[in-house]
């Protein structure tokens, strides 16, 4: 307890550089997984190929990546956008498969009565499959979200600073304190911006939530 109350400005520090590498990549994974999963619908034969491929990118070394994706990129092995953009690609192999089943699960004669009442099929998908789909999506966004913000921290090893720094400095030094403090605030950040996505998503599908309430109260 010593060890964190001395060293709070530089856990604080830390902790900000964490969300700063953690939140764009879970937003912009969310803002590119619905579109390619749509995408992904519609192609047909190589749709198996895109879902298929997408989970495998999380099977690559996250340290791996993190070293390959500054020759791709152009940018210096310390840049947190090759974290950034590394944690948006597992983000990816996670949420796109969730998001293709979940699109696949709105039942075909709501699809069928919306464009029997004239809409678009850009707006069927906004108005009509988005929303039926949404709850099985924010379960996928989740599980993104805990899972980036402990990938996050492997960036670390190459000197980007993340709650990871705790992890390192802590071995190298033999500052048990420090290690732990590192852990225990990496789970209370995923805790925390789980318990976020979760409020976000009842106030985006307060359907669910009214749905859900109904059922306990049949039960």
């Amino acid at each position: 307890m010593t060890w964190f109350l001395n060293n709070l400005p530089v856990i604080g520090s830390y902790l900000i550089a964490h969300l700063m590498q953690a939140v764009p990549a879970i937003g912009a994974t969310l803002v590119l997984a619905i579109p390619i999963a749509r995408l992904t619908r519609r192609l047909g034969p190589l749709r198996g190929i895109l879902v298929s491929g997408a989970s495998l990118l999380y099977a690559i070394p996250s340290l791996a990546l993190f070293v390959i994706l500054p020759v791709v990129l152009g940018t210096g092995i310390r840049d947190t956008l090759n974290v950034v953009v590394a944690l948006t690609l597992y983000g990816l192999a996670l949420l796109v498969p969730t998001a293709v089943d979940a699109l696949d699960a709105v039942d075909q004669r709501v699809l069928d009565a919306a464009t029997a009442m004239g809409m678009a099929p850009l707006r069927r998908f906004a108005t009509v499959e988005l929303p039926l789909a949404g709850p099985a999506i924010l379960a996928g966004l989740r599980v993104v979200t805990v899972s980036t913000v402990s990938l996050t921290t492997v960036g670390a090893v190459l000197g980007v600073r993340s709650l990871g720094w705790l992890f390192t400095d802590g071995y190298q030094r033999g500052i048990t304190a420090e290690i732990l403090t590192g852990i225990v605030t990496t789970a209370l950040l995923a805790v925390v911006l789980d318990a976020l996505v979760v409020l976000g998503g009842r106030a985006l599908l307060p359907w669910t939530r009214r749905a859900r309430v109904r059922e306990e109260a049949t039960a």
